[in-house]
């Protein structure tokens, strides 16, 4: 299956192509790959108007994951019955604000921090 990547920001310089193979890499190692995912990428405003509209939290995050099974157990996979099934979400990734932690951190290495911060809410729309 597949993965959706948008990068609807321009705060931060993305590399697209490292990005979408750390997701590959990623969904492989978690046994996801034969499901799509959605990978948004945005800006701290983007993501506060999502982190203010859907938890109640008026600030920006580093990811917010939207599952597209809400009922799963931890640790288990879901078991679509047809094709159109085979879909782990959305996941959005707040770059700015990923990007500014890694700065205050004196982290050198961001498109790693992306990808690892991804994983985190990949695993976890899996519960």
């Amino acid at each position: 299956m597949s993965v959706v990547l948008r990068n609807l920001q321009r705060a931060v310089p993305l590399r697209r192509a490292r990005l979408r193979k750390d997701v590959e890499t990623l969904r492989h190692i978690l046994g996801i790959y034969r499901f799509d995912l959605g990978l948004i990428c945005v800006d701290n405003r983007r993501i506060q108007y999502i982190n203010k509209t859907y938890r109640q939290n008026d600030s920006p995050t580093d990811v917010l994951s939207f599952p597209f099974y809400e009922d799963l157990k931890a640790g288990v996979l879901p078991s679509p019955l047809h094709q159109d099934d085979c879909n782990l979400g959305d996941i959005f990734l707040g770059v700015e604000y990923i990007h500014r932690h890694c700065e205050e951190q004196e982290v050198d290495d961001f498109h790693s921090i992306l990808a690892v911060s991804h994983s985190y809410r990949q695993k976890h729309s899996i519960k």
